[in-house]
């Protein structure tokens, strides 16, 4: 099995969010929401997949922690 950073998606309280995606980056959302869907034994819908992948983005991105720590002081 592939190693993805994501894990099965939450089901939560969805929020609509209009945004244009460019053609190449809709065919690899949706060819990673297949496998994660093949994983996890879930369908996965590929819009859902933006969310949680700049969460996961911004939670591991260092320059932004280190920015947000010092405005912080």
């Amino acid at each position: 099995m592939a190693k993805l950073k994501l894990a099965p998606i939450a089901d939560d309280k969805p929020v609509k969010v209009s945004v244009e995606l460019p053609a190449r980056l809709h065919r690899d959302l949706t060819r990673y929401a297949e496998i994660l869907g093949g994983e996890s034994g879930q369908s996965a819908d590929p819009i859902r997949l933006i969310v949680p992948m700049l969460e996961r983005f911004i939670a591991t991105d260092r320059g932004f922690a280190k920015a947000r720590q010092e405005r912080k002081a």
